[in-house]
C-alpha cells in the first residue's frame, strides 16, 4: 500500500521524524540531496555536465545547496540561481549555505546559459499555498524557457501539494524525485502532468514517523489477479452471487446491456436486469446469459438478488422513481446507485432521508458519481467540486453514510473509517458514453460475490481503469469504446 500525503500530514511527518525520532533535519536533507544525484548522474554522459539549481530560500532550496556540493564534489559543472530574500532563509538552508563557502560553486542572479544538460528545481517545497508572484513567477516562467533535462525536488514549484491545483505559474519537468511518500498534488490534476516520471525515495521518513496517525490517502496500484476474488472450484452460478440490475428506458436498452456485461464479465453468476418489455429484443440478442424482468417484477425480485444495482439509462421518470423507492423500501440487501437513481435521489428530499436513515442502520450503499451527478448531489458547482473532488467525496459518504466512487480523471473512493483510494491507471479513452455503466457493473458484480462494499468499489474502480488501459494499448485510445472495456474487465 503506497500513501499519498498532504503538505501538512509531510511536515508533521518530517517534524516528528526530527524530533521525536531523532534523525537529524541535515541527515534527512543529505539523504534528499543523494537521491538526487542519482538521477542527475544518470542523465549526464558525462561529469561535465552543466547543471543549474534554482534554490529558493526554504528547506526545499537546502535540498538544492546540498545537491550542488555532492555534484562538485563529481567534477559538475554547477550554478546555483538564489531566488528569494536570503533575509527569511531557514536555519538549515544556512547550513547548507555555509557549509558551500569551503567549495568553488557558481552563484549566479541569472542563468548564465541558455541550455543544460539538467535543470534542479528547488524553488519551493510542499508549504506553497499562494499564488506565485514577482521575482518567483519571473523565475519560474525563465526556468521554464530554458533547455536541459528538468528534475524537480519533491514537486515543481507552483503546484499545490494538496490538491493539484496550479499557483499562477508552474515548472514544467521531467521527473520529480518527491521524498519520503508521494504527496497528493502528484497525483491529480492538473499537477500530475507538470510532474513528469515520479519517483519516490526513502530519506529516512517512514511509516514509523507516522506514531499512529495514518494519511488519509492510499493509491490502489494492485494487480488484477489481486483484485479478482477466488473462484471456488466446485462453485455454480448461485455460488458467485445474483445481482438484479434495474436498467435501461423505454427503447434505451444500451446502458443496461453495457452494466449486465460488466456483472458477468468481472465474475457474477447471475444477472437479472429489470427493465421496459419494449427493451426485451436487443437485450435477449445481445446479452443472452441475462434473465429479464419488467418493472411490475420488481418487487418479487428484491428476494432472488443478493446485490442490487440501479440506475444506468433508466431516465428520470415517474416509474424509475417509483423503482428506487420500492428498492429503498422493500430491501435491506447491498444497494448501488448509479447514473440516473443519483439524479432521482438529487431530486428527493424522502428518498434522500431514506437512504441516509438505512445507512445510519447498517445497510450497505455505493454511489458512483460523476462530478456533475454530484454536484446535484451536493449542491456545489462543478468547478468548486474540482477544486478537491477527495474532499467533497468524502463529505457525502459521511452525510449519507454510504461509500461514494467520485469520478473524473482520477477517481477518488470515500467511505467513512477508511482512506481516501485514488487510482491512478486509466487513460482518457475511457472518457466515452457508457464507460460509467460498465464500472456500475464491475463493482455491483464483485459486490455479488461476498466482497465488502468498499473493498469491491476499490477493486472495481482498479479492475475498469485496467481494462481501459488494456483497450487503449490494443486499439489507441481514440477507438476505445465501453463494450470493449467490459469484455477486457475479467483478464488477469
Amino acid at each position: 500500500m503506497e500513501y499519498l500525503v498532504t503538505g501538512e500530514e509531510m511536515r508533521r511527518f518530517d517534524r516528528d521524524t526530527i524530533e521525536k525520532i531523532g534523525i537529524p533535519a541535515m541527515v534527512l536533507m543529505e539523504r534528499a540531496a543523494l537521491a538526487a544525484l542519482e538521477k542527475v548522474e544518470r542523465h549526464c554522459v558525462k561529469q561535465s555536465g552543466h547543471v543549474l539549481i534554482m534554490a529558493g530560500v526554504g528547506n526545499n532550496g537546502g535540498d538544492g545547496l546540498a545537491l550542488a556540493r555532492l555534484l562538485k564534489e563529481k567534477n559538475f559543472d554547477v550554478e546555483i540561481w538564489c531566488v528569494g530574500e536570503l533575509s527569511k532563509a531557514s536555519e538549515q538552508w544556512a547550513q547548507q549555505r555555509r557549509i558551500l563557502e569551503s567549495y568553488e560553486v557558481v552563484f549566479v542572479t541569472q542563468p548564465h546559459r541558455e541550455e543544460y544538460t539538467v535543470m534542479i528545481d528547488a524553488l519551493f517545497g510542499v508549504g506553497l499555498s499562494r499564488e506565485i508572484t514577482g521575482v518567483c513567477r519571473e523565475a519560474v516562467e525563465l526556468f521554464g524557457r530554458l533547455s536541459g533535462y528538468k528534475i524537480a525536488l519533491d514537486l515543481p514549484s507552483g503546484v499545490d501539494s494538496d490538491t493539484g491545483k496550479i499557483w499562477g505559474s508552474a515548472v514544467r519537468v521531467d521527473e520529480t524525485v518527491t521524498f519520503g511518500f508521494r504527496k497528493r498534488g502528484l497525483a491529480m490534476y492538473p499537477g500530475c502532468e507538470y510532474a513528469g516520471k515520479v519517483t519516490v525515495v526513502d530519506i529516512g521518513i517512514t511509516q514509523v514517523s507516522f506514531l499512529g496517525a495514518l494519511p488519509g490517502m492510499v493509491l490502489c496500484d494492485e494487480h488484477a489477479r489481486e483484485l479478482l476474488p477466488e473462484r471456488q472450484p466446485d462453485g455454480n452460478k448461485g455460488t458467485f452471487g445474483k445481482v438484479l440490475l434495474i436498467a435501461g428506458s423505454l427503447n434505451m436498452a444500451g446502458a443496461a446491456v453495457l452494466a449486465a456485461r460488466a456483472c458477468y464479465r468481472i465474475g457474477a453468476g447471475m444477472v437479472k436486469i429489470i427493465t421496459p418489455e419494449e427493451n426485451r429484443v436487443i437485450i435477449q440478442e445481445t446479452i443472452p446469459e441475462a434473465l429479464l424482468g419488467t418493472p411490475a417484477d420488481l418487487e418479487n425480485s428484491l428476494e432472488w438478488a443478493d446485490v442490487i444495482a440501479l440506475g444506468p439509462g433508466i431516465g428520470k421518470s415517474n416509474e424509475a422513481a417509483r423503482c428506487l423507492e420500492v428498492v429503498l423500501k422493500k430491501s435491506k440487501k447491498p444497494l448501488l446507485i448509479d447514473a440516473d437513481g443519483l439524479n432521482l435521489l438529487a431530486e428527493s428530499d424522502d428518498l434522500r432521508t431514506l437512504l441516509t436513515r438505512q445507512g445510519e442502520e447498517g445497510r450497505k450503499f455505493i454511489l458512483t458519481p460523476h462530478v456533475g451527478e454530484l454536484s446535484r448531489l451536493t449542491g456545489k458547482s462543478v468547478s468548486k467540486l474540482k477544486e478537491n473532488l477527495p474532499e467533497s467525496g468524502m463529505a457525502l459518504a459521511k452525510q449519507l453514510h454510504a461509500i461514494v466512487a467520485a469520478k473524473d480523471a482520477r477517481t477518488f473512493v470515500c467511505g467513512v473509517n477508511y482512506p481516501i483510494c485514488v487510482c491512478l491507471s486509466g487513460n482518457n479513452g475511457m472518457a466515452t458514453a457508457g464507460s460509467g455503466d460498465v464500472l456500475a457493473g464491475a463493482v455491483a458484480g464483485l459486490l455479488a460475490q461476498g466482497m465488502e462494499p468498499f473493498r469491491a468499489a476499490v477493486a472495481g474502480v482498479r479492475l475498469h481503469s485496467l481494462a481501459g488501459d488494456r483497450v487503449s494499448v490494443q486499439l489507441g485510445e481514440h477507438a476505445c469504446m465501453a463494450s470493449s472495456i467490459a469484455d477486457a474487465l475479467g483478464f488477469e
